[in-house]
Formats: C-alpha cells, sequence, structure tokens
C-alpha cells in the first residue's frame, strides 16, 4: 500500500521561502519517480517539477524553474520542493506524485499512479 503525505503548506508574503515535504510510505520509493503538481482555484491542475528515482534527473515547468527546486532523499523515502521567491500565483494546493514512468512524459498527470491529499501555499502580495 502506498501512501504519500505532504506537509510544510503555509501562508507567506511574496518574495518569501517554503520547504516542502512529501513523505512516501512503501518499499517502492527508490525505484519511483516523484513529482509535485499543484491546483489554483478555478483552475486545472498543472505540472511544477519531478525528479527521477536517483536524484539524477529533475524536470520543471518553465514558470517555476529558476525559483524552485525539487529534491529527494531516498534513505528517509522523502521528496522536497524548495521554493524561493514566492509570488501570489504561486498560490494553490500542493500535490505531490508517484510514477514508475521516466523521461519527460512525467510531467504529464495522468502517468502518475499515486497522489497526496495536498497542502495549501498561500502567498499574499
Amino acid at each position: 500500500q502506498v501512501q504519500l503525505v505532504e506537509s510544510g503548506g503555509g501562508l507567506v508574503q511574496a518574495g518569501d521561502s517554503l520547504r516542502l515535504s512529501c513523505e512516501f510510505s512503501g518499499r517502492a520509493f527508490s525505484r519511483v519517480t516523484m513529482g509535485w503538481f499543484r491546483q489554483a482555484p478555478g483552475k486545472e491542475r498543472e505540472f511544477v517539477a519531478a525528479v527521477d528515482w536517483d536524484g539524477g534527473t529533475t524536470y520543471y515547468a518553465d514558470s517555476v524553474e529558476d525559483r524552485f527546486a525539487i529534491s529527494r532523499d531516498n534513505a528517509k523515502n522523502t521528496m522536497y520542493l524548495q521554493m524561493n521567491s514566492l509570488k501570489p500565483e504561486d498560490t494553490a494546493v500542493y500535490y505531490c506524485a508517484a510514477t514508475r514512468r521516466s523521461g519527460r512524459i512525467v510531467k504529464e498527470a495522468r502517468v502518475y499512479d499515486y497522489r497526496g491529499q495536498g497542502t495549501q501555499v498561500t502567498v499574499s502580495s
């Protein structure tokens, strides 16, 4: 049984930083690609970032590439999203997800097998 639990969200001001965490329960963490998605009110879910099984390859949405950093610690079964220079448009519920796929296709939500419940990030102007 795989379970993903996000934490680290909150209310911050524009320009601040936050670090989100995603804890993965299950024995296959080191073999899956992990990703972050977000969904703002009234908008569709969008890809934010992904990291392959050993952290060697990362993918980012254009809107966050120079501000966010994704990483993982396989020894702790945990993935992170360091978010810097936050903007009001980053406000959303952030979800972590896991997939057995690799390559650029991991930017697509449809290929993910598991998803967490989400953590709210609110950035005030």
